[in-house]
């Protein structure tokens, strides 16, 4: 694990700690490495887990998917972020997402139970990750919280400036790249891709933004 080191120090879930400290808990909590590759499935909706993950390397996509194939991305995750652990930290719940893989990755497996139970040795960094934890989920929430917002949005013009005003804001600049490629924003924003790149056409011809790829500078 120690080759992980990087990330994991970089990761708000173990801010805080030793790097002995981090290797401590991930035994503590009976971590397990895995590789997954592109396209394929880590966790399905309408299971239930007791582990939640934490990306490596490469990246995976938390989506919700209907019977006929129409997708929501709920948000992405890339190397130091972490997915499932609402479900997991419930025992019996259901998942209503999946977790994808959108690149072969690298994944890191942490038994949440043992995370909660109180450690026999009662360690002072089980504690630090056990308010870490807290903080991973409050953020969580104000990303939903946000995403909340830019839906609640009635036009595809309103919801793509709702967004893009927000990852500006977020990232304390007018120019900013953004994590997902154009399906992948108009799924986040539950729109058609056409549509949405219509309403992109507009606002560049409006002088409101510039764009290449996944790179946005708003203009004011």
């Amino acid at each position: 694990m120690e080759k992980y080191l990087p990330v994991l120090r970089n990761c708000p879930f173990f801010m805080g700690l030793e790097d002995n400290e981090i290797l401590s808990i991930l035994h503590c909590v009976s971590a397990v490495k895995v590789s997954k590759n592109c396209g394929s499935y880590i966790f399905r909706a309408g299971d239930s887990t007791e582990v939640m993950g934490l990306v490596l390397s490469g990246s995976t996509l938390i989506i919700q998917e209907d019977l006929w194939g129409h997708r929501n991305i709920l948000s992405k995750c890339t190397a130091g972020d972490f997915f499932g652990e609402t479900y997991a930290a419930k025992p019996g719940a259901v998942l209503n997402v999946s977790v994808v893989a959108e690149e072969d990755c690298e994944l890191l497996l942490l038994n949440i139970k043992r995370l909660l139970t109180s450690c026999q040795v009662s360690c002072d960094h089980h504690q630090k990750l056990v308010r870490n934890l807290v903080g991973v989920l409050a953020n969580k929430i104000l990303l939903f919280n946000d995403k909340i917002t830019h839906m609640g949005k009635r036009t595809t013009r309103e919801k793509l400036l709702s967004y893009l005003s927000a990852e500006s804001i977020r990232q304390s600049s007018l120019s900013f790249d953004i994590p997902f490629d154009r399906q992948q924003l108009a799924d986040f924003l539950c729109v058609e891709r056409a549509a949405m790149s219509v309403e992109l056409s507009k606002l560049k011809k409006e002088g409101l933004i510039k764009t290449n790829r996944n790179h946005f500078e708003l203009l004011t």
